[in-house]
């Protein structure tokens, strides 16, 4: 079996159980394309999320939509001192794991290592403004 089929076949049963498995609260996915290594994936998340149903590019998720999560980041020592290499990649990492992660980062976002150094400022120094802000982006992305 090559390493194509073998990643596919991995991927077909994690994704088929996470369809079916009922312990994982608010993740549904899908494929995309009949491509098992394209998702479309529907986070339900708490009222309580911190982005106060906004956009998530204020504070832990890049331009280009790339999350600021430890555990998709190269397994090396971090240059900036902040994570460890045993907190970064490996390949135990499964797409649930990654995205109960995604989830976490949404209620929590880390403020201490930004995707988005002007907002984790705002965040811990201006809540208000910081909520202003993001409920206009709520406004501004309903009118796209």
């Amino acid at each position: 079996m090559s390493a194509t089929s073998a990643s596919a076949a991995l991927l077909g049963r994690q994704l088929k159980q996470m369809q079916t498995d009922k312990d994982i609260p608010g993740i549904s996915c899908g494929l995309v394309d009949s491509s098992v290594y394209e998702w479309e994936v529907m986070l339900m998340i708490s009222d309580e999320c911190k982005y106060y149903g906004a956009n998530p590019r204020q504070l832990s998720v890049y331009e280009n939509g790339e999350v600021c999560i430890s555990i998709l980041h190269p397994p090396e020592d971090d240059k900036y001192g902040y994570e460890s290499a045993a907190e970064r990649w490996s390949p135990v990492q499964t797409p649930e794991t990654i995205l109960l992660s995604v989830i976490s980062m949404l209620s929590s976002p880390n403020d201490e290592s930004p995707a988005n150094l002007d907002a984790a400022r705002l965040w811990r120094e201006d809540m208000p403004e910081f909520k202003k802000r993001v409920r206009r982006c709520v406004r501004d992305s309903l009118e796209m």
